[in-house]
């Protein structure tokens, strides 16, 4: 039996921060998602991102039409053990290029 190898290599730890402030009254709650690694970390994400970018989904008899490639990324195996758990994948949907309901585009 092959044993699975992570999918990133060097050190990468990737976590969510809440935080909570108080503007004119109104309290205002936010979160941020850092990611911090060392080079070998970092360019093994910057790989991993390209891949999934340049990947034909049409291309993958095993994903249905209207599914969307992702690649999971292990607290403790693949990511830092101090890592929530990360999915890095497409927006876009196999066959049909959909976008997902909950998507709402950035302004200019």
């Amino acid at each position: 039996m092959e044993k699975h190898q992570p999918a990133i290599s060097g050190h990468l730890d990737i976590f969510v921060t809440d935080h909570e402030d108080e503007f004119e009254g109104e309290k205002i709650k936010w979160q941020d998602v850092l990611i911090h690694g060392d080079p070998e970390g970092l360019r093994s994400l910057a790989q991993l991102l390209i891949r999934i970018a340049d990947l034909n989904q049409d291309t993958i008899e095993t994903l249905p039409i209207g599914a969307r490639e992702h690649i999971h990324l292990r607290s403790g195996f693949d990511i830092s053990k101090s890592s929530a758990e990360v999915i890095v994948g497409r927006i876009d949907a196999k066959g049909t290029g959909a976008f997902y309901d909950r998507y709402t585009k950035k302004e200019l």
